[in-house]
């Protein structure tokens, strides 16, 4: 069960297949015990939502012949035709008459090749089933679920949309061919893969990772976009992109942009991120204190090229602390810097993303199994560390409980009274800070806070929104560009607006940060660099590992 029991409200969620007689008939069996029970102890049946036909057989024992005689005349005044939800309230069917179902007697579903592991929920279709039409996803605040939904307000891009897409696909009340058609393209095109729904339905459908399946059959039938490939081997390119960052920008002048969104489709009023002169490139490969405890920094891709002094504050933090900063290289003759897979991943390219870890694995193989810890900036990344990973890599389990945010880590450190952090009251004494749709996923969004209440004398808040509406390269495509900048003008993008001009603004995720620069004209930080700046100056490193 879920939701409020300190006012008395359950809601009973067993798990029973309803394709199958006698799991319908446990279903009946569940609710005429629980019927019993609220009768006996005088509650009600329906007191919080509507009657339906879940609950509308049971009204006559509930209320008595003669109030659900008076329904009756009621309805056949107002109704005489019955086209008013029909079978609602007055006349209902029986809650487990099959024909109403979803799945009917003869309801059969295709078990598609899949990349991520969905044995739990009995196969990929059986996950797709897990959505049972709540509509918790059609929620227009609090949390994060569902963003394409709350600006747009068509069920289509609802979480729930989206799985009754699939389901009707996957059981054949499509057509063949259906997962890999354009209109299956079109239903899933607005997900942000924010994972809300993972952690806020209730009963935790993961589109995120559903779409990832879908796209990978959609690359395999009909091959990959240009645009896509662009975004998804953005690391693979990076690196030779980045000896040449002047012209890399380029593509932020008129011309340049107007080139892109022909080219490739990209948004010519979303400015893509800046390529530092200098990408995150350490000089060897441990910094800090020799007798410290050890501590792995993962370079993400973002951070490494787009905002280096993000990770070098990282680095500054920890060694502030007395750690010895490792940084994970590629093992053996290979130079490219390493990678999580995330951007691959993003465009369906599955084989790729797991190619990429398979390297990350090797490379820290021999840091993880010491217990060392891997910390890291991008909420993204660290997500795909711990979520992805174990399912895509056989030997990447061990890895992905070693996975932390890099304010996680501060914060298990203090907790233990292993950690020293002198700070000073900052620039200003009040922090605003949007929590990354993955942080939340993560349930790694308070150790941010956690962090950041070690700076003395400030008063932190945080923006109650959905996503921010950049995801990733979501923002940057001209044909989603509008949606993402909506879904920002929600809550986010006013809460910003709103901030004093002394506030300091926070937010983990480089697309969150960009999407600050390019709308409101403000300049968003990593919370990391925001502690950095608290150190005191005789204990900043400089910027030796450049």
């Amino acid at each position: 069960w879920y939701a409020h029991a300190s006012v008395g409200t359950l809601h009973v969620r067993p798990v029973l297949n309803v394709k199958l007689d006698q799991d319908v008939k446990k279903m009946r069996a569940i609710a005429e015990e629980a019927f019993a029970l609220v009768r006996e102890y005088k509650g009600s049946h329906s007191g919080e939502h509507g009657d339906g036909i879940a609950r509308s057989e049971f009204h006559e024992s509930m209320f008595g012949g003669r109030i659900v005689s008076a329904f009756q005349e009621v309805k056949r005044a107002f109704d005489p035709e019955n086209r008013l939800n029909p079978g609602r309230i007055v006349d209902p069917p029986r809650m487990d008459d099959r024909s109403l179902f979803r799945f009917k007697p003869d309801y059969r579903s295709s078990e598609p090749n899949t990349a991520f592991d969905w044995s739990l929920w009995g196969g990929f279709s059986g996950a797709v089933e897990m959505c049972n039409n709540n509509g918790a996803c059609r929620k227009l605040s609090g949390g994060t679920m569902c963003p394409s939904f709350r600006a747009t307000r068509d069920e289509q891009h609802s979480t729930r949309g989206r799985a009754n897409a699939l389901r009707l696909a996957l059981s054949g009340q499509l057509g063949s061919g259906s997962i890999t058609s354009s209109d299956m393209a079109e239903s899933l095109k607005l997900c942000v893969g924010c994972k809300a729904c993972r952690r806020e339905c209730p009963t935790g459908v993961d589109m995120a990772k559903m779409k990832i399946e879908v796209m990978r059959q959609q690359v395999a039938e009909n091959g990959l976009p240009l645009r896509d490939r662009l975004f998804g081997f953005f690391p693979r390119y990076a690196p030779w992109m980045a000896r040449a960052p002047y012209i890399a920008n380029l593509q932020s002048s008129i011309v340049g942009s107007k080139m892109s969104e022909w080219l490739f489709g990209l948004a010519a009023n979303q400015p893509l991120p800046h390529w530092a002169r200098q990408p995150f490139n350490p000089a060897s490969i441990s910094v800090g204190h020799n007798d410290g405890p050890e501590v792995l920094l993962f370079a993400d891709c973002f951070n490494r090229y787009f905002e280096p002094d993000n990770l070098q504050a990282a680095v500054d933090v920890l060694v502030s602390i007395g750690r010895r900063v490792r940084f994970v290289a590629p093992v053996g003759d290979e130079t490219r810097p390493l990678c999580c897979g995330r951007t691959f991943l993003s465009v369906g390219l599955v084989e790729e993303a797991r190619q990429e870890l398979t390297r990350l694995v090797k490379a820290t193989a021999e840091w993880v199994d010491r217990g060392i810890p891997v910390v890291g900036l991008e909420p993204s990344c660290v997500l795909t560390l711990r979520d992805e990973l174990p399912e895509l890599i056989p030997n990447g389990a061990e890895l992905a409980s070693k996975a932390m945010f890099v304010e996680e880590y501060l914060v298990e450190e203090h907790r233990a009274g292993r950690l020293a952090l002198d700070l000073r009251t900052g620039k200003s004494s009040e922090i605003l800070v949007h929590g990354h749709c993955h942080q939340k996923a993560a349930n790694a969004f308070s150790p941010t806070i956690e962090a950041l209440q070690m700076i003395p004398d400030v008063k932190i808040a945080t923006i109650e929104s959905t996503c921010c509406g950049m995801a990733g390269s979501f923002g940057y495509q001209a044909d989603t560009q509008k949606v993402a900048r909506n879904i920002g003008e929600l809550d986010f993008l006013p809460a910003i607006r709103e901030a004093s001009e002394d506030t300091i603004i926070v937010a983990d995720g480089t697309s969150c940060r960009h999407q600050v620069a390019s709308a409101t004209e403000r300049k968003a930080h990593h919370a990391i660099a925001v502690i950095r700046d608290a150190l005191p100056e005789a204990v900043k490193c400089g910027r030796y590992t450049f």
